[in-house]
């Protein structure tokens, strides 16, 4: 008997998917993103889902500028798993959004612990200088739960030419 699970539209918990496998514009704000999410293949185990952005923008509220972000988030599941593509397209949707940088980061992570009630959740949120300053922000649920490998993030903070 093989251990193999289902993948596709076939998958426990895809039947509802409105996005995956389709041809999906992206939305113009993050209000009107669709983030959907699937039955953890893994409930009751404790493991750590990484997702990482490396070229996250949005726009600058006052100026229109744009800015550049290197998100990473890291959860531990509970009972849901995000969708990965719905995920992509609802930090697609920052794109033409204005927020600062504190607003956008803390958004991403409460609308993903809404949707997914996770064990834990962290997003680290790197943005790189606009006018020479960085405005690293970082946020988490709680404590990380006892046992569980989490692992550094990683990412350099801006040292500029230095």
């Amino acid at each position: 008997m093989s251990d193999h699970h289902p993948t596709g539209p076939s998958a426990p918990g895809t039947d509802a998917l409105s996005q995956l496998g389709r041809n999906t514009p992206a939305a113009n704000s993050p209000e009107e993103a669709v983030l959907e999410r699937v039955p953890s293949p893994h409930q009751g185990r404790k493991y750590v889902v990484r997702f990482t952005a490396p070229e996250f923008t949005s726009l600058c509220p006052v100026t229109g500028q744009p800015d550049f972000a290197h998100i990473v988030i890291d959860y531990i599941p509970s009972k849901w798993i995000v969708e990965s593509k719905s995920l992509k397209l609802y930090l697609t949707s920052f794109r033409n959004h204005g927020a600062f940088h504190e607003d956008c980061s803390v958004a991403i992570a409460e609308r993903l612990v809404e949707l997914l009630d996770p064990e834990w959740l962290r997003i680290g949120a790197y943005w790189y200088p606009r006018g020479g300053i960085p405005i690293d922000v970082f946020w988490q649920t709680g404590e990380p739960p006892v046992g569980v490998w989490i692992p550094s993030q990683d990412v350099p903070g801006y040292r500029g030419r230095g």
